[in-house]
């Protein structure tokens, strides 16, 4: 009798991120319903979450536990430093369990935030390496990527990709920038965001007179390359997303505030503080699909971080973009929505209001070509999952050569 195929799945799960969750939810509902008897379990940032809500087995993905913390002590640089060498060890053995590891969608390949080449770039370096040298399949579902500034992350991205064995993309801008990084991506497919697999609340309907607005915020500070100017970006950001909250609430309309990852309460916690209005609340969001519901429910939603994004547009809600990265304005152009973006580093709050306005004037066409394009995206996902079996899953021998890789 053949023992269960061996499936890992990799990546900053469980750390306070919902997107990164989401996507995680959605290939693991996909597992469970084509590949009922694989043995799953998670290399990942925060295991003892992604255990207790998706009952998976999971393991640390840094041996150091302050990885993503500045180190500034000689203590803490030396448990950085040999940290490194442990997790090549870690990793590979890891690996080496498996026949298949899973990268779930999350922008793996870009670096539209600041980032650290020895951070997570090093570790899906590791990653692939050793799916190349165990005859693992590893697999990059749905990622997205983007041209990357600092040469030392975008060697580790670029050669990450070429040793996959698997390689699909959340959008079109996300494959060319790997190309343009001289990554062979001929036979990579595009494919919509792995989050709309994720069932939908039932769409709400407009209420009248108006009701209720969703604004997503972030802790956003530019990307990787604007680190200099980084607080003038968030104080920029804050100011134009606070003024355009209160106009809201100065026109009677309630507004809820909604985040997409821990760091992001400070931003709220912020606004609440200079719009002193009870029309202005913040919601409790624990997952995509609570943040599915709570946009179900508005009017209108304005919001930034991508995965905010996506629920607002899966529930069928007008949308629009605080665009900070080519994959936010791919998205709204996927959707039918590409008219309704602003720059989230140049938050004007009357050009906004300007903008929020037409969409509001527009919300019923936007809501039946909502509905129509989420049908389309529907049917795509499931070309994406039929298309992973069969790279992922031979019937024939779980153990076979991977393939579609390129020489690093």
């Amino acid at each position: 009798m053949r023992s269960p195929v061996r499936v890992g799945v990799f990546g900053l799960l469980g750390s306070g991120n919902l997107g990164n969750d989401g996507s995680l939810e959605a290939v693991l509902g996909y597992l469970r319903a084509e590949h009922p008897d694989a043995a799953v379990d998670a290399l990942c940032g925060g295991p003892e979450v992604v255990t207790a809500r998706y009952g998976i087995p999971a393991t640390r993905l840094h041996w150091y536990r302050g990885e993503y913390r500045t180190a500034s002590r000689a203590g803490a640089i030396v448990g950085k430093g040999l940290g490194k060498l442990v997790d090549v060890v870690r990793t590979a053995a890891w690996v080496r369990r498996h026949d298949v590891v899973i990268v779930p969608g999350m922008g793996v390949l870009e670096a539209t935030l600041p980032l650290r080449p020895w951070g997570f770039p090093y570790a899906l370096f590791l990653l692939c390496a050793s799916g190349r040298l165990f005859g693992t399949r590893v697999a990059l579902v749905g990622v997205g990527a983007a041209p990357i500034g600092n040469r030392l992350t975008r060697t580790l991205v670029r050669r990450s990709a070429r040793l996959a064995a698997y390689r699909s993309y959340r959008d079109a801008p996300s494959r060319d920038a790997l190309r343009e990084m001289g990554v062979d991506t001929a036979r990579d497919e595009v494919y919509p965001d792995l989050a709309f697999a994720l069932p939908a609340p039932r769409p709400g309907a407009p209420s009248v007179p108006p009701g209720p607005v969703c604004v997503g915020v972030m802790d956003f500070h530019g990307g990787d390359d604007d680190r200099a100017r980084a607080e003038e970006i968030h104080r920029r950001y804050l100011d134009g997303t606070t003024r355009f909250v209160r106009a809201l609430a100065e026109d009677g309309r309630p507004v809820r505030l909604l985040t997409g990852d821990e760091c992001d309460r400070s931003v709220v916690a912020a606004i609440l503080d200079a719009v002193d209005s009870p029309l202005v609340t913040a919601a409790e969001t624990a997952s995509l699909a609570d943040l599915m519901k709570e946009t179900a429910a508005a009017d209108t939603v304005v919001a930034t971080r991508y995965h905010n994004l996506i629920c607002a547009l899966k529930a069928g809600t007008p949308t629009l973009a605080l665009s900070y990265a080519a994959k936010s304005d791919a998205l709204m152009d996927r959707m039918g929505l590409a008219t309704y973006c602003h720059p989230a580093r140049e938050v004007d709050a009357d050009r906004l209001l300007e903008q929020f306005r037409a969409l509001e004037k527009r919300s019923a066409e936007l809501r039946r070509t909502l509905a129509e394009r989420n049908l389309v995206a529907a049917r795509q996902l499931q070309d994406q999952f039929t298309a992973l079996t069969a790279a992922l899953f031979p019937a024939t021998d779980h153990a076979q050569a991977p393939t579609r890789q390129e020489t690093p």
